[in-house]
């Protein structure tokens, strides 16, 4: 073992500066990435809001769209009980751990979200996708 590292210390891997990592204060750990869209919840806000027109969505259609994804697979429409159960866990989990990664800005004020990732948050989102069952 290396004497000159301490014990419980991780290496963190850089984004590569040409990636487009929105201008981040430090870079993000693959880690963090991987730990981010491990939740079925916050791959659905990604990927709606990476697929909007301009990288934005009211919050409003945002949880529209996250509920409509996550929906029970025996519900064949999304109940009010589902989507209020979604409103206050985007609102008080998903979106404030996203935010603190630097991947979406929240707006609460306006009520707006938008993707501020990088290219490997994109590229990330793609390939999970690819993986990602939906019924």
């Amino acid at each position: 073992m290396d004497e000159s590292r301490e014990l419980g210390t991780r290496d963190i891997q850089s984004i590569d500066e040409d990636s487009n990592s929105s201008g981040r204060e430090r870079p993000i750990s693959p880690d963090t990435i991987l730990s981010v869209v491990a939740n079925e919840h916050r791959r659905a806000i990604l990927n709606a809001v990476n697929n909007a027109s301009d990288k934005t969505l009211a919050y409003d259609a945002l949880v529209d769209r996250v509920a409509d994804r996550v929906r029970d697979e025996d519900a064949e429409r999304v109940s009010d009980e589902q989507r209020q159960r979604v409103r206050i866990a985007l609102h008080h989990t998903h979106l404030p751990k996203l935010e603190e990664t630097r991947i979406i800005d929240y707006e609460a004020e306006t009520g707006h979200v938008q993707f501020v990732g990088g290219e490997l948050e994109r590229d990330l989102l793609t390939l999970v996708e690819l993986y990602d069952v939906h019924e």
